[in-house]
C-alpha cells in the first residue's frame, strides 16, 4: 500500500495569511508516532509560522504555537483539524 491523500486544503486570506493542511494515510507510522498518518498544518502571517502541527520523522507528534514547540497528543484526523482551527482562531484578530 502506498500513501493515500486524506485531505489537502490551502487558503490565502484577504490579509495575506496562509492556512494549509495536508493529511496522508501511510502504510507504516512515521517514527516515533504510532498511528498511520503523516500530517502538516500551518498558519503563516507575514512569513512567520504562528501555528503549526506536524509529525516530523524523529520528532513525532508536536505543534508550534507562537514560536514554541510542544508535544501534541494525536488522537484522530478530525480532532487534529478541530485543534488546528481552534489554535488559529485564538490567534486571529477579531
Amino acid at each position: 500500500m502506498s500513501a493515500e491523500l486524506i485531505t489537502r486544503f490551502k487558503n490565502v486570506t484577504t490579509d495575506g495569511a496562509i492556512l494549509e493542511l495536508v493529511v496522508w494515510k501511510v502504510p507504516e507510522p512515521v517514527p516515533p508516532s504510532e498511528h498511520g498518518y503523516k500530517y502538516s498544518a500551518v498558519y503563516v502571517v507575514d512569513g512567520v509560522r504562528v501555528v503549526g502541527f506536524d509529525n516530523e520523522r524523529g520528532k513525532g507528534d508536536h505543534c508550534h504555537l507562537d514560536g514554541v514547540e510542544v508535544p501534541y497528543a494525536f488522537t484522530s484526523v478530525d480532532t487534529l483539524i478541530e485543534d488546528f482551527i481552534a489554535a488559529v482562531a485564538a490567534r486571529r484578530e477579531p
